[in-house]
């Protein structure tokens, strides 16, 4: 299931979108004026999302779904059933600060899918915008996995995290 419209405003980074987040967190992105930004598409596309093999990438904001995606997955085998709240927020902070490839670096699962930034500032704006993007990206998915008891996460979002989307992992 593709991003619906592509951002034609967005900047592209290598061949991945660079799009305004709402977020709390400081990094390089864009505020969004929308209601509705690219974390929230993440979050509401990865469960139907997590059953497709193939995926037809048509521009670079799908790329940064994708990523997004990996993100969630990742994120979701971080934790465990028993996992409360709080203990959820450490875990999930530390993994979206946590020292991370790009596309580009050797350690990049997904070097086939994404181009490398052309430029050194290019590399680190895209780490920094990165870096953004997961840790907004781990806030809110902590309100949907926390959204009716803050005690253990929800067994639904859980299940997701088994499935890998496109066999690929970050």
């Amino acid at each position: 299931m593709p991003v619906p419209e592509e951002d034609t405003n967005a900047r592209i980074v290598g061949n991945l979108a660079v799009l305004p987040i709402k977020t709390q967190f400081k990094g390089p992105s864009l505020p969004c004026m929308d209601p509705y930004d690219i974390i929230d598409e993440v979050l509401d596309l990865f469960r139907a999302n997590t059953f497709f093999k193939n995926f037809e990438i048509k521009g670079a904001s799908d790329r940064t779904l994708i990523y997004g995606i990996l993100f969630v997955s990742q994120a979701l085998n971080a934790l465990s059933p028993n996992t409360n709240q709080n203990e959820a927020v450490r875990i999930l902070t530390n993994l979206s600060l946590e020292d991370f490839a790009i596309p580009g670096d050797i350690g990049f699962p997904l070097n086939a899918l994404y181009l490398p930034p052309s430029t050194k500032n290019d590399a680190v704006f895209l780490r920094q915008y990165l870096a953004q993007f997961r840790q907004e990206l781990a806030s809110r998915l902590i309100q949907r996995l926390y959204l009716t008891d803050s005690t253990k996460p929800s067994k639904f979002w859980l299940a997701f995290g088994k499935k890998k989307f496109m066999n690929k992992s970050l």
